[in-house]
C-alpha cells in the first residue's frame, strides 16, 4: 500500500516536472520572438554605437566573455545574440567573436564551485584544477579557431553553407526577413502597447533568462540527477562514453555549468580523476548549444547559420584535443599546475578569475576601441 502511494506521488511529481519543462519551453521561444522583433525596432544612437563596436572581432569576443562572466548564463547571451543576428541589427561576422566569448564566460561558474572547497588543501588542489579545465578548455580552442575566422571566415562560411540547407532566406546583408513564429499575435500585441522597443527588449532578455533557469531545473530534477548519480562510474569509464554522456545531460538542462559543476566534486573527492573528466567536460561544451539551435527556429538563414556556428566551434574544440594523447594532455596539465600554485598560494585562485574575466577583457577593450 506504501509501495503504491509512493509510486503514485512519483507519477504526479513527473508530470507536474513535464508541464514545467513544456511550459519554460513556450516561455524560451516566445521571449526570444520578442527579444528578435523588439531589437529590430530599436534605432537608438547608443545601441547603434555598441553594435557598431561589435566590428572588432576582439572587442565583441570580450563583451560576450563579459557579458556571460557578470549573468553567468551563456544560453541566455547566445539565445539573445541569435535573436539580435534575426533581427538584423547584427551581421553574422560580428556575432561569431560575441559567441565564443560567451564559451568562456560560462566556465567562470565551475570555477568558482571548486572555491567550496577552499578550507580543505588537497580537495581545493583538485577541485580548482577541474574548474579551470572548463576555462582552458574554451580558451585553447577560441586561440586556435578565432584567427581562423577572423583572417578566412572558417566557422562563418562553413555554417552559411549548412544553413543554406535549413533555410530559403538568401541575403545576408541589410535588413533580414525574419519568419513568424506561432507566438508572434502576442509579441506583437506587447510590442504595440508597450511602444518603447528598448523596455520590451530589457523584458524579453529577462524572460529569456527566466525561461533557462526554468527549464535547466526542472530538467535538471527530472532526466539528470538520479540518472548521473546512478550511472556515475559508468559515465566515466570510457572517453567516448564520457563524451556522449556529457553532451546528452547538457543538452537536456541547456547549460554546461550545471553539468560541469557537478564534476568539480566528483575530482575533488578523488571519485573521478582529472583526466577522466575532460571528455565529459567537452561534451557539456557541445550539449549547451541546443540553447542557440532552439533559438534560431523560424528564425532567418543568418540566425541559423549563428547556431551553427556555435555547433561548429565546440565539435572542431573536441576534434582537436579528443583523438590525440598528446593534445588531450595539455589543458589537463595545465589545469593541474594552476591547481597547484593557487594550493601553495590562495591569492593565485582569485587573481586567475579576477584577470581572466574582468581584468584582462576590460584592458583589451580599452586597448582595441579605435
Amino acid at each position: 500500500m506504501e509501495s503504491e502511494e509512493l509510486s503514485k506521488s512519483n507519477v504526479s511529481k513527473n508530470v507536474k516536472n513535464y508541464i514545467q519543462v513544456g511550459l519554460g519551453l513556450l516561455l524560451f521561444i516566445f521571449s526570444i520572438d520578442l527579444l528578435t522583433v523588439s531589437m529590430g525596432a530599436i534605432n537608438d544612437t547608443v545601441a547603434n554605437e555598441i553594435l557598431l563596436a561589435t566590428r572588432n572581432p576582439f572587442i565583441s569576443l570580450f563583451i560576450g566573455l563579459l557579458v556571460t562572466a557578470l549573468i553567468q548564463s551563456s544560453s541566455t547571451v547566445t539565445a539573445s545574440i541569435v535573436a539580435i543576428v534575426a533581427s538584423g541589427n547584427m551581421t553574422l561576422q560580428q556575432a561569431v567573436p560575441m559567441v565564443l566569448g560567451a564559451n568562456i564566460g560560462t566556465t567562470l561558474t565551475s570555477t568558482l564551485v571548486s572555491f567550496s572547497f577552499i578550507m580543505k588543501k588537497k580537495e581545493f588542489r583538485r577541485a580548482l584544477s577541474a574548474g579551470i579545465l572548463h576555462d582552458l578548455f574554451n580558451i585553447l580552442s577560441v586561440i586556435i579557431l578565432l584567427p581562423l575566422e577572423i583572417y578566412f571566415g572558417f566557422l562563418s562560411k562553413i555554417a552559411i553553407q549548412i544553413a543554406s540547407f535549413f533555410a530559403t532566406d538568401d541575403a545576408f546583408e541589410g535588413p533580414i526577413v525574419y519568419n513568424k513564429i506561432f507566438t508572434r499575435p502576442i509579441t506583437q500585441w506587447i510590442t504595440d502597447h508597450i511602444s518603447i522597443p528598448f523596455v520590451t527588449m530589457i523584458l524579453a532578455v529577462f524572460l529569456v533568462f527566466g525561461a533557462i533557469k526554468v527549464l535547466s531545473s526542472t530538467m535538471y530534477k527530472t532526466f539528470v540527477l538520479d540518472n548521473f548519480n546512478r550511472i556515475n562510474n559508468l559515465i566515466f569509464k570510457k572517453s567516448g562514453l564520457s563524451f556522449i554522456y556529457g553532451t546528452f545531460f547538457t543538452a537536456l538542462v541547456q547549460s554546461s555549468t550545471v553539468t560541469t559543476s557537478l564534476v568539480v566534486p566528483l575530482v575533488a573527492n578523488r571519485k573521478v580523476s582529472l583526466a577522466k573528466s575532460f571528455p565529459f567536460i567537452v561534451g557539456a561544451n557541445l550539449g549547451t548549444t541546443i540553447t542557440a539551435v532552439i533559438a534560431s527556429v523560424y528564425k532567418s538563414e543568418a540566425a541559423i547559420a549563428l547556431a551553427i556556428v556555435h555547433i561548429l566551434f565546440n565539435g572542431f574544440g573536441a576534434l582537436i584535443f579528443l583523438p590525440f594523447a598528446r593534445l588531450r594532455n595539455i589543458p589537463v596539465q595545465i589545469a593541474r599546475f594552476m591547481g597547484k600554485s593557487a594550493v601553495q598560494n590562495r591569492v593565485v585562485g582569485f587573481a586567475y578569475i579576477l584577470i581572466t574575466f574582468f581584468i584582462l577583457p576590460f584592458l583589451l577593450i580599452f586597448f582595441s576601441r579605435d
